[in-house]
């Protein structure tokens, strides 16, 4: 009967042991799946069409990936949220390329790589890097970390706020400094990136800047652009009060709006659409953050460019990147749909191609 028993122990023990064993097996194996570099994320980039830049129509691009080689979650750079981003980014660009297909959208969505387009694009050759320039979009920032990333400066909290914008003391080039053959093979290998946020809400981000506070350095959209505008498009033409958001919703929603552009010069990218700044449509770009999600989106492009060693995105300030809708509503509120529907038609290739919603008040 004792000898019974042991048998029985001995048994259970034995049987204890192969169930440690099948559970560690399978344990490993879920370890192992779970964090494999998944294929999807080491997006190989599409052919790049040039069509107002070189005589060469097609640029095929190199097999090597823009990606890091590994979307794991190491460290603090992909705490949170940001293990799941290189997803969010790859739709982002999915609903990019769908978009940019749509023949209905096309003449919203493209647009010729013109030295304007070039001149928006700001290079870092020591690390590869082309950032496209959106303004009202948190850019002055992007634009002190390339400024770090090309040693003009040890560090961002050195850099003057008077140089930042003074392309000839900043050390950023642009991208339509160089040959045609060195702009394509830049435009080919590099990483490329640029920062969107709620269309209209950017409109109004701008009219508040350079019209209602207009600051004392840049004269010319209170004395010049905001009277041509009034001039053009207030229908009361015996009020005397500056420009008002009506006044700018109907310029911009004019689908003659062009020749005053003309006048405006390259004033004028404070307020044009995505797709005529950045040409999303004909550049294959690597990331595109949205302003709504830079606390996430800013780490993740750091990491993705390979610089997230070297430099930090400055602080953000809580809530400011928050879209405000109200605010949104309220500027709206006296505009006629019919102006409003006329804006929305100009910037609905903006809405698309970044998955912005229509507002709410235009379908009511």
């Amino acid at each position: 009967w004792l000898m019974s028993d042991n048998m029985h122990h001995q048994w259970l023990l034995l049987a204890a042991c192969f169930w440690v064993i099948f559970m560690f097996m399978v344990a490993s194996k879920f370890i192992t799946l779970t964090f494999k570099d998944p294929d999807g994320y080491g997006a190989k980039q599409e052919p790049l069409i040039l069509t107002a830049v070189t005589k060469v129509e097609e640029v095929h691009v190199p097999e090597e990936k823009h990606w890091p080689e590994e979307f794991q979650p190491t460290g603090k750079a992909f705490s949170g949220n940001l293990i799941h981003q290189p997803l969010v980014h790859m739709e982002r660009l999915e609903l990019l390329r769908n978009v940019c297909r749509d023949t209905a959208l096309r003449n919203l969505s493209h647009t010729a790589v013109s030295k304007f387009v070039l001149d928006r694009i700001f290079v870092c050759d020591k690390h590869k890097i082309l950032f496209c320039q959106t303004p009202k979009v948190g850019n002055t920032q992007w634009k002190k970390v390339l400024i770090v990333l090309n040693g003009a400066f040890s560090s961002i909290e050195e850099i003057p706020e008077n140089i930042v914008h003074d392309h000839e003391k900043n050390g950023l080039p642009r991208l339509s400094s160089f040959s045609d053959s060195e702009i394509k093979k830049r435009l080919s290998l590099y990483f490329k990136f640029f920062i969107v946020r709620d269309p209209f809400e950017r409109l109004i981000s701008a009219f508040k800047d350079k019209f209602v506070h207009n600051p004392r350095f840049e004269p010319w959209y209170r004395h010049e652009i905001a009277p041509g505008i009034i001039r053009k498009y207030r229908k009361n033409r015996t009020e005397t009060k500056g420009l008002q958001f009506e006044d700018f919703v109907r310029y911009l929603g004019d689908p003659n709006h062009r020749w005053l552009d003309v006048q405006f010069g390259d004033h004028i990218i404070h307020w044009v659409t995505y797709v005529e700044l950045c040409a999303p449509c004909e550049i294959t770009y690597s990331v595109i953050g949205h302003h709504e999600t830079l606390e996430d989106d800013a780490p993740y492009i750091l990491k993705a460019a390979g610089i997230d060693h070297l430099v930090s995105y400055p602080t953000i300030p809580p809530g400011i990147t928050v879209y405000n809708k109200t605010k949104v509503e309220r500027y709206f509120s006296g505009i006629s749909k019919r102006d409003i529907r006329r804006l929305y038609a100009r910037f609905e290739g903006d809405f698309k191609l970044f998955g912005y919603r229509e507002p709410d008040f235009l379908l009511n």
